[in-house]
């Protein structure tokens, strides 16, 4: 049998006002305040012939109800993750091994008030905040760490440390 392939995938990197970025609390481990992996960065499936940068916009509509946002930038490669053995073939419905993502450094065009997780009737999320870009890797989950990290570099320059 042939390896899996990769899910494509837009992924986003949404600046505040204040120049720190929205992370999002996974509902389906719920109270993982401290647990990394329970918190992550909005993502999600790239459809076939769709362009990232829509894609990523309809991912924030989707994920947290809202695609009040203007694009600031786009990360040159697409970045990718496997899975850990235990979940490949469970996860991402058992199709993928593992994603490729474009990701997006976003600037947040709307106020804390337009941040709405019950837009979906499957919310994703339960929770969000804002956090210091550089905290990102130490939020992810191990497999994400090493994209978290690379975002963190990559898209500093829009973070304000006023």
């Amino acid at each position: 049998m042939p390896p899996l392939p990769y899910r494509p995938n837009v992924g986003a990197v949404l600046f505040g006002p204040d120049g720190r970025v929205l992370v999002c609390r996974r509902a389906d481990l719920p109270n993982a305040e401290g647990a990394p992996g329970g918190w992550q960065l909005p993502q999600g499936g790239l459809d076939e012939g769709e362009d990232p940068r829509s894609a990523v916009l309809r991912e924030l509509a989707e994920e947290i109800g809202t695609d009040r946002a203007e694009i600031l930038a786009e990360h040159p490669d697409w970045l990718t993750y496997d899975l850990p053995p235990r979940l490949v073939g469970v996860a991402l419905g058992g199709r993928y091994r593992g994603q490729r993502q474009k990701w997006f450094a976003l600037r947040f065009l709307g106020t804390d008030a337009d941040i709405r997780l019950d837009a979906d009737p499957h919310p994703e999320f339960d929770a969000w905040r804002w956090v210091p870009i550089e905290d990102l890797p130490a939020l992810a989950v191990d497999f994400k760490r090493d994209i978290y990290a690379e975002l963190a570099r990559a898209f500093a320059r829009f973070a304000r440390h006023d």
